[in-house]
């Protein structure tokens, strides 16, 4: 795994955490939240039906417990609590809508007279159950006479505020910190991956300097094993061996350079159009000796800001691999066209005739050193990688590659 693909790992565990963890956040929150309400609203429909039955005369001693000791609620208490210390009122209303009965604990004779405003307002709307402003009402229906009893609900609005409140600022806090926590150990977790990833890298490039030594000494001692005895099978066989070594270690170099961070101050506005088409070109003439059709849909002037040789390097390995596995008197088509998706601005098709793609797993087209047929793929070339080195190019500039069979043709579609 390249050290992009582990950074980029690592950003989608820290975006896929932070979402579950505010999820859960959330829903803890307003199950909270949602209780709280559902509690306090049973509390005040018990406290209205009880000033109703007692006709405004309730009895607000406070409760004792055993032996007269200070009464200490139990769980059950907490979400059946008892109404304490609110003001209420209470009006009976007869047919002809006057009030024949009022009852209050309240004394501040301004509060008295705007309840009695409110209560005007209340015996006009439908609902038998709801609030006004902070006030809580109930209606009932007694022999012909309307029975409203009204409630000051200010503690308890302000109590669920205030709950509602603690629980946005405890979970942007809590989101915060985990978010902060989520990075730096994320961070840590992925320290040893890239450092492996490093040291693959150096080990390839590495080896890769180590190699051309001995296969420069086996190429010499073979071309002069040429020149004194002559050519044969043996020594056409090993400068082939070498020359196929040779191609597989410059692949596996380009492997570990296509990983590497680009540099995107030293990225400059390309023609996509006149790139691709260039490439193309030398390949018309191999495909016209192959028996095979070659075909262009390529849009005038598609401009990307990439690296231009990475762009041909790219081309040139999906309309090799396409030619290499086209079936016999097949076609090839190469598509160029502008789109506008987030940050990519053009996409690259290569498609090919292959009636043998059936049911084949298409995505395994990208591992390193995969063949989906060995016997049928060996005398074609190649090392098995071209594909991966495609899609490391793809990645380095935040594009993606994908391949895909239908219909007897098989597509590799490149958006950058």
């Amino acid at each position: 795994m390249s050290t992009k693909e582990i950074h980029d790992l690592r950003r989608k565990f820290i975006i896929i955490a932070m979402l579950s963890f505010l999820t859960v956040m959330m829903f803890i929150g307003i199950v909270i939240n949602v209780v709280s309400h559902t509690v306090t609203i049973r509390s005040i429909k018990n406290t209205l039906s009880t000033i109703r039955e007692s006709k405004g005369k309730i009895n607000d001693a406070p409760e004792l417990g055993e032996g007269d000791m200070p009464f200490i609620p139990s769980f059950y208490d907490a979400f059946s609590p008892k109404y304490r210390h609110n003001h209420y009122y209470m009006f009976i209303v007869d047919s002809s809508d006057d009030v024949t009965y009022f009852s209050s604990n309240a004394v501040n004779n301004t509060e008295l007279e705007l309840v009695r405003k409110y209560a005007e307002q209340i015996l006009e709307d439908d609902d038998d159950f709801g609030s006004y402003g902070v006030y809580y009402f109930q209606k009932n229906e007694d022999d012909g006479t309307e029975i409203l009893t009204i409630l000051d609900c200010t503690s308890e609005i302000s109590s669920s505020k205030r709950l509602l409140g603690a629980t946005i600022l405890t979970c942007i806090a809590a989101f915060v910190i985990a978010f902060i926590l989520v990075r730096i150990f994320s961070w840590r977790l992925i320290q040893p991956e890239i450092e492996n990833s490093e040291r693959q890298k150096e080990f390839i490039t590495n080896a890769s300097h180590e190699l051309k030594t001995p296969l420069a000494v086996i190429r010499a001692n073979t071309e002069l094993l040429e020149v004194t005895n002559g050519e044969n099978e043996w020594t056409k066989s090993t400068l082939n061996q070498v020359d196929h070594m040779n191609g597989l270690i410059q692949n596996l170099v380009m492997i570990a350079k296509a990983e590497e961070r680009e540099d995107k101050s030293k990225l400059a506005e390309i023609n996509a159009s006149e790139a691709v088409e260039q490439t193309v070109a030398p390949y018309r003439a191999l495909a016209e000796q192959s028996g095979k059709n070659l075909k262009t849909n390529i849009e005038k002037d598609v401009m990307v800001t990439l690296d231009e040789s990475k762009l041909r390097q790219l081309s040139t390995i999906l309309v090799d691999n396409a030619l290499k596995y086209c079936d016999e008197n097949g076609e090839v088509e190469v598509s160029l066209i502008p789109i506008k998706h987030g940050q990519m601005r053009m996409r690259l098709v290569v498609s090919n005739s292959y009636k043998d793609g059936a049911g084949i797993d298409c995505n395994r087209f990208f591992d390193r050193f995969y063949r989906e047929d060995q016997s049928h793929n060996i005398d074609k070339g190649g090392y098995g990688i071209g594909l991966s080195i495609a899609e490391s190019i793809c990645r380095r500039y935040g594009g993606n590659i994908k391949a895909g069979w239908k219909d007897g043709v098989i597509s590799f579609i490149v958006n950058l």
